[in-house]
C-alpha cells in the first residue's frame, strides 16, 4: 500500500478508529441490542434531556418548593434529592420522571430492571459526574459499566 492510500497518522487518533477504516458496528451491537427502535441504546441527547428535567424537578420542585431549602446556600441538598429520586424510581420502575418524558429507561444487561445494588452503585457514580462523562463505544458511561446496565429507548 502506498503512502497516498494509507490514512495519515493524525487521522487514526483524531478521527477515531472509524477514520482508519475499522468498522466497529453500531452502539449496542456487542450487547445484542437492536440498532434502532425500542430496546436500542439511547442517544446522548435523550440522556442529557432526561437528566436536565430530573435536575430541575429535584432543585426547584422538591428542594425549594417542598423542602423550602435554598439550593444556593446548601448545594448538597439538590444532589441528595436527585440521588434519592434515582434510587427509588430507577430501583422500582427502571426510569425517572425525565427518562419517562424522553422515552428511555435503565435496563440490566441480562434484561429487565437492574437490582438494588446495581442501582446504588450507578447512582453513586452518577452523582460524582465524571464517570458518567466517560463513555465506551456502546455509549455506556462508567457508571453503567460498573452496574452492568445500559440506557435504552422504550
Amino acid at each position: 500500500m502506498s503512502s497516498r492510500q494509507q490514512p495519515r497518522w493524525t487521522q487514526t487518533w483524531l478521527g477515531g478508529v472509524r477514520s482508519a477504516g475499522v468498522d466497529l458496528g453500531y452502539p449496542g451491537e456487542q450487547l445484542g441490542l437492536p440498532q434502532q427502535g425500542s430496546g436500542a441504546v439511547a442517544g446522548f441527547g435523550r440522556r442529557i434531556g432526561a437528566l436536565v428535567v430530573d435536575w430541575l424537578i429535584c432543585t426547584w420542585a422538591i428542594t425549594q418548593g417542598i423542602l423550602g431549602v435554598n439550593p444556593a446556600e446548601q448545594g448538597w441538598v439538590p444532589l441528595a434529592v436527585l440521588a434519592a429520586e434515582y434510587i427509588l424510581l430507577v430501583g422500582f420502575m427502571g426510569m425517572t420522571f425525565g427518562m419517562r418524558l424522553f422515552g428511555i429507561r435503565v435496563a440490566a444487561l441480562g434484561g429487565g430492571r437492574p437490582g438494588l445494588v446495581a442501582v446504588l452503585a450507578r447512582t453513586l457514580l452518577l452523582c460524582l459526574a465524571v464517570p458518567a462523562l466517560i463513555w465506551d463505544r456502546d455509549q455506556r458511561g462508567l457508571h453503567d459499566r460498573a452496574a452492568n446496565t445500559v440506557v435504552v429507548r422504550m
